[in-house]
């Protein structure tokens, strides 16, 4: 597998959080800091006749194709977990080496994986994205979460998962007049010890930094980046 400079996953503490929109944010905000990127969304499922897909949204915020994103032979039209989809369909299994030696991210100097549902939700026969985040080992995770009730519990629960890899923790919807997502943003930092953003402004800033990158690029920055449409 090709390798970007910076390779970000995004995976979420379950289905529905707003991984896809948190991680098209981010790319739209790195590549306004003239910086080239790319996503990938290895395997997908949906509902058969929705108006767009998770790779739609990804395509739209880099600037590819929707089948650059997401193979065409990797969607699935049924609301499941994409292997079970997949089986539900009569599709062949496929395994989580497959997925890896499917990805190829050409000459982007940022690249962003998103997994489907949560760290531990079905995404291959033989693994999830907690295994897929072993396989690719990437610079880092963002863990998307909703800022609500139980948010402390589902950050633990998915960092289970995430064992060795540095992680950053995005609370999703975050209201700072709401006491509960305040204090569960305080917790997540102090008690736990863990990064935590809460804008994509800030998250954009975060990762960066973490890269060794400043506002233009910086280091991240030192090969020139290729021309997109």
């Amino acid at each position: 597998m090709s390798r970007p400079e910076l390779l970000l996953l995004v995976t979420g503490c379950g289905t529905g959080v707003g991984k896809t929109w948190v991680g098209a944010g981010l790319l739209e905000a790195v590549r306004l800091r003239g910086l080239s990127v790319a996503a990938r969304k290895p395997v997908q499922s949906y509902a058969e006749g929705d108006a767009e897909t998770d790779a739609d949204l990804l395509a739209r915020a880099t600037g590819l194709k929707a089948e650059e994103v997401c193979p065409r032979h990797r969607g699935y039209p049924v609301p499941l977990a994409p292997p079970i989809a997949a089986h539900l369909l009569g599709r062949p299994a496929y395994t989580i080496g497959e997925l890896v030696a499917e990805l190829d991210w050409g000459p982007a100097q940022v690249g962003l994986i998103e997994g489907a549902g949560g760290v531990r939700s079905p995404l291959a026969a033989d693994g999830d994205t907690a295994s897929l985040a072993q396989a690719i080992r990437p610079d880092r995770v963002i863990l998307v979460a909703d800022a609500g009730l139980g948010a402390i519990h589902a950050v633990r629960s998915s960092l289970d998962g995430l064992s060795g890899l540095a992680v950053t923790v995005f609370l999703n919807r975050f209201e700072a007049t709401d006491e509960v997502h305040a204090t569960n943003r305080s917790w997540l930092a102090n008690q736990d010890g863990l990064e935590v953003a809460t804008r994509v402004t800030d998250l954009t800033e975060l990762v960066l930094a973490a890269a060794g990158g400043t506002a233009t690029g910086g280091e991240l920055g030192t090969r020139p980046a290729p021309h997109r449409r």
